[in-house]
């Protein structure tokens, strides 16, 4: 049965040209079981009729707090919902929700919901990227919004670029995951996140050129799906609420961190990019330039050496009933495909699960907000195409749940792709 069947969706439409969009959805919700009450905008009815979504929703299009036959509509709509989507969320429609600007049928019931709430903004690139916008999502993701960013694509006006709405059947993926059962409740894992920093004096590091997205990324995703989540990580981004959350700089101390943690953890998911080498010693100060010869003594001559290996230890030292899951940052070419390099990394590291990428592309790699990957497990493997590196993290943990199933292999690989 459909995780969506008899589940009271509120579908909000804003006023932008995908709003055509949210028709299919509309119609893909119904068709999977969900009872869906509509609401558009004003400025929406300018682009879709409201005969249409009545005519394919479960009731009639809501459309204002006055004129509604329920008198306080925003509250009985927010009151019956198991999950309230809003697609396509405009930039307005982002700024009034995050400042609880309350002056439409919509935005009143997201401030008057205790529902999940998934927003899938759709606007062009340039309000996508705009600081205002930026600051509104971050803002509303410290609340629990969920947020389903905008592809690449085609936009209005022949213009190509971020903020395309997702596919309606990507969408509709989303609000499956969000309204079935947490598949990780109960579970205790611990992720790490960012690159490590080695120092060489007070001032100067080795380090690498992670920022944590990921990291943080799958931390948020175990946490929605209800997992007891210990975040290890050297950066300084948010993290789930509900999260233990250690901060540290160096392998030595991500090290400690992580045997720490996983003397009670079933999950251990090694994202973080941890130094191979770090000086053999660090000096107290700074080490400063010589003016006469503009070289600074003990850098020329650095010496350095390895670092342990995190998640070997890990694997060293497992209990019955874990999981480890590594991540692999690669360049592919004389040395084999990415899937032959992630595959030789699991059998090196002897580790359930390998995540790899190309960190040579500008897109999917280092710094990037999204990401491109191939998960590997010891029978089968799929490439996840780029996307937010949220949605890669919901990839990667459908995976880590098939495999503590025991499921067939090529059913867990279809979870990571989100097919159903």
């Amino acid at each position: 049965m459909s995780a969506l069947a008899g589940r009271h969706v509120v579908l909000g439409v804003s006023g932008g040209i995908a709003a055509y969009k949210a028709v299919e959805l509309c119609r893909l919700l119904v068709d999977a079981g969900a009872h869906v009450a509509p609401i558009m905008t004003p400025d929406a009815e300018r682009f879709v009729g409201k005969v249409t979504l009545s005519a394919l929703a479960s009731e009639p299009v809501h459309t204002s707090l006055w004129d509604d036959p329920e008198p306080i509509p925003h509250t009985v709509l927010g009151q019956r919902a198991d999950l309230v989507v809003v697609a396509p969320a405009t930039a307005r429609v982002l700024a009034a929700y995050a400042a609880g600007l309350s002056s439409d049928l919509l935005v009143a019931t997201l401030v008057a919901t205790r529902a999940p709430v998934l927003v899938c903004p759709a606007m062009h690139t340039e309000m996508w990227e705009h600081p205002s916008t930026r600051d509104n999502l971050a803002t509303l993701r410290r609340r629990g919004v969920q947020v389903l960013e905008p592809e690449a694509g085609r936009l209005a006006g022949g213009d190509v670029g971020a903020g395309r709405l997702a596919d309606p059947t990507r969408i509709l993926a989303e609000i499956e995951r969000l309204l079935s059962p947490g598949d990780l409740e109960g579970l205790r894992v611990v992720v790490t996140a960012g690159g490590t920093r080695e120092p060489i004096d007070a001032v100067r590091v080795v380090t690498n050129r992670s920022s944590g997205r990921q990291g943080h990324a799958l931390a948020d995703e175990a946490a929605a799906r209800g997992a007891k989540v210990t975040l290890v990580t050297t950066a300084a981004l948010a993290a789930p609420a509900s999260a233990e959350v250690v901060r540290v700089e160096t392998a030595a101390q991500m090290l400690e961190a992580v045997r720490a943690a996983m003397r009670t953890a079933d999950v251990l998911v090694m994202a973080a990019a941890v130094a191979d080498v770090r000086p053999r010693a660090a000096a107290e100060g700074k080490l400063h330039k010589d003016p006469a010869t503009g070289r600074i003594p003990g850098l020329d001559r650095l010496a350095l050496e390895p670092t342990v290996d995190v998640l070997a230890d890990a694997a060293a030292h497992r209990r019955a009933g874990q999981t480890l899951v590594g991540f692999a940052a690669e360049t592919p070419g004389a040395g084999g495909s990415l899937e032959d390099l992630a595959r030789a990394k699991l059998a090196r590291k002897g580790v359930d699960v390998v995540v790899a990428n190309d960190v040579s592309r500008p897109d999917a790699g280092f710094e990037s907000p999204t990401n491109e990957v191939v998960i590997v497990t010891r029978d089968a493997a799929t490439t996840v195409s780029r996307r937010d590196k949220r949605e890669v993290a919901a990839a990667v943990w459908s995976s880590v749940v098939g495999v503590r199933r025991g499921a067939d292999p090529h059913q867990i690989h279809e979870r990571a792709r989100g097919l159903r």
